[in-house]
């Protein structure tokens, strides 16, 4: 593959940045979610991780809310 561009490599290839590190799967409710920490108690949602049409159309679990750890399985404690 060749990609003719004036684009710098490191904006069409990204190295690991600091933001994903902070990225975990978890399930809440039963349904799997890509969230990030937003402060000591809670976490936000970054991304719906199903193929249930009917998840993305649920609030408690729309990307950008904040949802308590102490809900949520699966939550590493290094998070």
């Amino acid at each position: 593959m060749i990609l003719y561009t004036t684009m710098p490599q490191e904006f069409i290839f990204p190295t690991e940045s600091e933001s994903f590190t902070k990225q975990q799967t978890v399930t809440y409710q039963g349904v799997s979610l890509l969230v990030e920490l937003s402060d000591a108690q809670n976490v936000q949602v970054v991304r719906i991780l199903s193929s249930d049409p009917q998840h993305f159309l649920d609030e408690r679990i729309c990307p950008g809310t904040k949802i308590s750890c102490a809900s949520i399985e699966g939550l590493s404690a290094n998070f």
